[in-house]
């Protein structure tokens, strides 16, 4: 792994290596630590996994760069269990007032950023790995971005129902973000599909 992370383009190592520290500095006085490895894992298996796989299928910096500020997202959003990200307090530091009292907002949407997010961010590495690797057509590779974000956020929630049965009572509460909302799962779909969908003219401007 080190002779493979060694073999990276510099800007790849240091992007690997931010996420890397962002992931241990979420470690420092974890508040939720029953839940803490179930947030954390899929970072720390990329981490782990990406020398390998960026020297076997090369990916453009840029595309990293999307995957790794979504993998930044993600981490802040699991250090604080996803519901309690304090972002109202961030801007009322910085603001005098909140998100949620502008908004009227009645829940933590953090989790909605993220979504919607995995969405966006996905466009350009899924696409790159559709036509370099899969040999498709910019048509095809934005059909596949689609697919993408479809696929993998009805998978996810799959994930998430299955862990509501494994595991019990709050500390599934607290994985899943829910907040009482019982459209959740649906909303969080739609916001992964409309941040692909707006993202998606950027392929045109690739080309």
């Amino acid at each position: 792994m080190i002779a493979a992370f060694a073999a990276l383009p510099r800007a790849q190592k240091i992007l690997l290596a931010l996420l890397a520290t962002l992931l241990l500095a979420a470690q420092v006085a974890q508040p939720y630590p029953e839940i803490a490895l179930l947030q954390h894992i899929p970072t720390l298996a990329f981490l782990l996994a990406s020398p390998w796989l960026l020297r076997r299928w090369p990916l453009s910096t840029a595309s990293l760069a999307c995957i790794v500020a979504f993998l930044a997202l993600h981490t802040l959003g699991g250090r604080y269990a996803y519901s309690n990200v304090p972002y109202d307090d961030w801007v009322h530091t910085l603001t005098g007032t909140t998100l949620s009292d502008a908004f009227g907002w009645t829940r933590n949407h953090y989790d909605r950023l993220v979504h919607f997010a995995f969405g966006a961010l996905s466009v350009v590495p899924v696409a790159e790995i559709a036509r370099r690797w899969g040999g498709l057509t910019p048509r095809g590779a934005a059909l596949t971005v689609l697919a993408w974000a479809l696929a993998i956020s009805c998978l996810y929630e799959i994930f998430e129902w299955l862990l509501t049965i494994v595991a019990a009572g709050e500390t599934a509460d607290r994985y899943n973000g829910q907040q009482g909302d019982i459209w959740d799962a649906q909303k969080d779909m739609a916001l992964a599909t409309l941040g692909a969908i707006l993202l998606l003219p950027l392929l045109r401007r690739s080309r």
